[in-house]
């Protein structure tokens, strides 16, 4: 029987070299994770299978040589994570037309953060609109964030990509209730706890994928012949409670084109 061991670094990526060298002492037979902890691991061991989760460019960032020869020990599942600023901010723009400046929410310490930040800003420019931006590196810097928005008369909020973001997922969209801010998130749980609207790739397809590879590397296969696996579904998701708590109507044409709509 197959067991496997959790370890999560609650959002301090300072635990996660020491939680990378707990499982490679063990051993376990293939570490899997997001690309701060498969970076640590990698870091750590360059013989134990490891597959990644990630919204970036594993390649630029040094995790494999290339997507379809790897090499090494690391292999994994890719997904545009934080690129999708355009399609993220439009959708969050037609729900709030009358907002004139949007609030950019960025953690700044993921790894893929300036560039998603740049296609945001890219995104809302584009559209004529003026943004705030809160980068935070610690859970009360997110409510200074918030403070900031408030001054600055934000209208809509875009929330980044970000594991962090993820861990404290109902103080965040607790916060845009608190502040009446309509805000666009990236994955489907912060809509499904409350929040107004999510669009981006699907985790749960990515993580599937990676599920498949380490099953894969268990019956005998190596991270290196394993070519990256590049995920192309995405999901918009509506919540119609927190849009009527907002007083906001959702066009038809959105709600047509959404995947799942919660009432």
């Amino acid at each position: 029987m197959l067991r496997s061991k959790f370890r999560s670094a609650q959002g301090r990526l300072d635990q996660l070299p020491a939680l990378a060298a707990d499982l490679v002492r063990r051993p376990v037979a293939v570490i899997v994770g997001n690309v701060p902890a498969a970076k640590y691991a990698k870091a750590t061991t360059a013989t134990l299978p490891i597959v990644f989760v990630y919204g970036g460019d594993p390649v630029k960032d040094g995790l494999v040589a290339s997507f379809n020869h790897p090499g090494g020990n690391v292999t994994g599942v890719t997904f545009l994570g934080g690129l999708v600023g355009g399609r993220r901010v439009q959708l969050l723009h037609d729900l709030t037309p009358q907002a004139g400046v949007i609030a950019l929410l960025i953690d700044a310490n993921n790894i893929t953060s300036a560039a998603e930040l740049s296609d945001l800003e890219g995104a809302v420019h584009a559209i004529g609109l003026n943004r705030v931006v809160g980068k935070v590196a610690s859970e009360l810097e997110i409510d200074s964030a918030f403070a900031t928005f408030a001054q600055q008369h934000a209208g809509a909020l875009v929330v980044g990509n970000s594991p962090f973001f993820t861990s404290h997922i109902k103080r965040i969209v607790a916060l845009a209730a608190r502040n009446a801010l309509p805000a666009s998130y990236q994955q489907r749980e912060f809509a499904e706890v409350g929040g107004l609207m999510s669009y981006g790739s699907s985790l749960s397809d990515a993580y599937r994928q990676a599920g498949i590879y380490a099953a894969r590397i268990l019956k005998g296969e190596r991270p290196a012949d394993l070519p990256v696996v590049q995920t192309t579904k995405f999901e918009l998701v509506v919540n119609l409670k927190a849009a009527k708590a907002l007083g906001i109507e959702v066009p038809p044409q959105v709600l047509a084109l959404a995947d799942e709509v919660i009432e």
